[in-house]
């Protein structure tokens, strides 16, 4: 394992991350006295996405686009005075 200087650390930092990431772990010393072992850290894998995995598990009513429809409608056309927190200046 490279041991280095901090000035030559400071100097060639790039070049020695690099040199870690290739997994050639360094370590950074101060007076000839190891202060910090440098290492690349381990990329956790994402996890696969695997569409309909929950096919079957979830259950809603038929009716289900027709919930509250209109609510939704007056909310979006008509009647604002019924949503608002705010009292229309006539």
């Amino acid at each position: 394992m490279e041991t280095v200087n901090i000035h030559e650390a400071k100097t060639h930092l790039s070049r020695l991350i690099e040199k870690a990431v290739a997994g050639e772990p360094f370590i950074i010393a101060k007076a000839g006295k190891p202060m910090v072992k440098v290492t690349a850290v381990q990329q956790e894998k994402e996890p696969v996405r695997q569409f309909g995995f929950m096919k079957g598990q979830i259950t809603y009513p038929k009716d289900f686009k027709a919930f509250a429809s209109k609510e939704v409608d007056e909310m979006f056309y008509g009647n604002p005075t019924k949503f608002s927190s705010k009292k229309r200046k006539k």
